[in-house]
């Protein structure tokens, strides 16, 4: 019998129950060890996921023998040094998008992956949604002709949090591009690539972050027109539209649970329920890659992770964007 894969969650804030729960609905894998900086909320999260072990520091967890892969679920300033450490103890890595915070940190996570032949991969998790999956197969088959447009946003209201949130503070890499500006950008790439040309316009709040950004990439005979922001609500509907045809993932469409196509003035409306949130699916890949012994998977590799860091790093070159932490000192 093949032994089931431990797992280790390290930040156990909302995304981390959310991933314990779907978890649970996955075979071949145990929540085994939970970190926190405080031990109490380690132990109340591991009473309520059946985990065996806690720990009050994320190194401690690293070093743990009870554990095979971990799931980093840390804000995004931390998840460079906490799966770096990880790999270095040996540990197999799920790392909440955005994997870094820019290109420099994602090459050299990947570094430390190969180094230590260790499995590493971003927790993209609508990159194996089953509504998503099928509209990149439909386009891969020519089912709507010739993409020439692709629209995606991604937006709620979040301006009326404490501006020490993680969204708002610039020190935790704040803003809507890195959190979910991610998902449009990511929908674009997947569909059509890298593009040729990138316009972007940013507007900031108050404690420096970007709270919305409009965009547009350039491809050879395509455009597409991406969205995020924190200053309001918008419909997340992604649209993907052909020579011969259109796709439309329902709202919320970065986790879909159905899609429909629209030809010659018919609409047909599909559904493909998730198991679980759908987190299950990154899940599912991530066993599947360690037990046929894969050290990155094939349908999110380090190459996409890599493109998809340049991609954000771009945007916020085009709108002036710099963290505090990536500023240069002065005067060296």
């Amino acid at each position: 019998m093949v032994q089931e894969i431990r797992w280790g969650i390290v930040g156990l804030g909302s995304i981390a129950h959310t991933f314990a729960k779907d978890l649970a609905l996955v075979t071949g894998g145990t929540l085994t060890a939970v970190a926190s900086r405080s031990l109490e909320k380690a132990k109340a999260f591991a009473g309520e996921y059946g985990a065996t072990h806690t720990f009050d520091s994320y190194e401690a967890l690293f070093e743990s023998k009870e554990v095979d892969v971990v799931y980093i679920a840390t804000p995004h300033t931390s998840h460079e040094a906490l799966s770096i450490s990880a790999m270095e103890n040996g540990k197999h890595v799920l790392c909440e998008k955005p994997m870094g915070v820019n290109p420099d940190q994602v090459a050299r996570m990947i570094a430390v992956a190969e180094k230590n032949k260790v499995f590493l991969m971003e927790a993209l998790w609508s990159r194996f949604n089953p509504s998503i999956r099928k509209a990149k197969q439909l386009v891969e088959s020519g089912e709507i002709g010739s993409v020439g447009f692709v629209h995606a946003d991604f937006a709620f209201y979040a301006l009326n949090r404490d501006p020490d949130n993680r969204l708002l503070n610039p020190d935790l890499a704040g803003g809507s591009l890195l959190d979910i500006g991610i998902y449009p950008i990511f929908l674009s790439y997947l569909l059509l690539g890298m593009p040729k040309n990138i316009q972007a316009s940013s507007h900031l709040y108050k404690t420096g972050v970007e709270m919305q950004t409009s965009m547009i990439f350039d491809y050879e005979g395509a455009q597409a027109i991406l969205y995020s922001g924190l200053n309001s609500k918008s419909e997340m509907k992604a649209e993907i539209s052909g020579s011969d045809g259109s796709i439309f993932l329902s709202p919320r469409w970065h986790e879909a649970q159905g899609y429909s196509i629209e030809k010659e003035g018919e609409l047909v409306d599909y559904n493909l329920p998730t198991k679980g949130r759908g987190y299950t699916y990154e899940i599912e890949e991530v066993h599947n890659c360690l037990a046929s012994g894969k050290v990155q998977s094939s349908m999110w590799s380090h190459r996409n992770s890599v493109d998809l860091a340049r991609l954000l790093y771009e945007v916020r070159q085009k709108s002036n964007i710099i963290f505090p932490f990536e500023q240069q000192k002065e005067g060296v």
